[in-house]
């Protein structure tokens, strides 16, 4: 089997049972006799039996080939030997006694859940989710774009144009008005039959009686001439 398969085989069985602080190094340089080596916590003994249990149960799945475990008796520490990958499932306190990372760790090898195509992370990040109509946090707002209120050149001109009529408009309209006013009919309005009366009464007066009535009245404002009147004394008979 392939070193990088049977790499993610094993990963994805550790982390079947969650299994906590997943290291995986490279070990070619170091020795001939595996090329790989993961180093894996169990929080009890319990689960670090599962944790062998799962890598044993899915690398033969796969076809490949499991030469042993080791320390299922006691839980503490439980090897699986893969040939080309020795799995070393360890409790927190073992795993910090021995320091297993310091002997084999020179190259360690990155394990990313997308690049592990048969872990479940790695589904989940390749599946495309559908995007939701409403707009979310993470959503972006779409750009709004600015409205171009600008009128054409063509309009822009009539508008000037109508403007400037307007005024000349507004001159003329009272001309037009006065001169309709001045053209006028002219319309002869008959005398009423108090002034046909005093016409015929004055018509009846003799001559210089009418011509009395016809002079001027003197104006109100007019200031009365005083007539002076001379006494002349009479010297007494002698």
């Amino acid at each position: 089997m392939d070193i990088k398969k049977l790499q993610t085989l094993v990963v994805d069985a550790l982390e079947d049972v969650k299994g906590q602080d997943i290291t995986v190094f490279d070990t070619v340089h170091l020795t001939s006799l595996f090329d790989r080596i993961a180093v894996v916590s169990g929080t009890s003994n319990r689960q670090t039996k599962a944790l062998a249990a799962s890598v044993r149960d899915k690398v033969k799945a796969a076809g490949g080939d499991v030469i042993g475990i080791e320390g299922e008796d006691t839980g503490e520490w439980v090897l699986v030997d893969l040939g080309d990958m020795i799995v070393h499932i360890m409790q927190p306190a073992i795993r910090q006694y021995y320091r297993l990372e310091e002997i084999w760790g020179d190259k360690p090898v990155k394990l990313g859940a997308a690049k592990r195509k048969g872990t479940v992370e790695a589904a989940e990040a390749a599946e495309v989710k559908p995007k939701s109509k409403h707009l979310a946090s993470t959503q972006e707002a779409p750009e709004v774009k600015p409205v171009n209120e600008r009128k054409p050149a063509a309009k822009k001109a009539a508008a000037a144009k109508d403007k400037e009529k307007a005024p000349a408009a507004a001159k003329k309209a009272p001309a037009k008005k006065a001169a309709s006013k001045a053209v006028g009919k002219v319309v002869k309005v008959a005398a009423t039959k108090t002034e046909e009366a005093a016409v015929k009464a004055l018509k009846a007066l003799p001559p210089k009686r009418a011509a009395a009535v016809k002079a001027p009245k003197a104006p109100a404002d007019a200031v009365p001439v005083k007539k002076v009147i001379k006494r002349v004394a009479k010297k007494d008979a002698e």
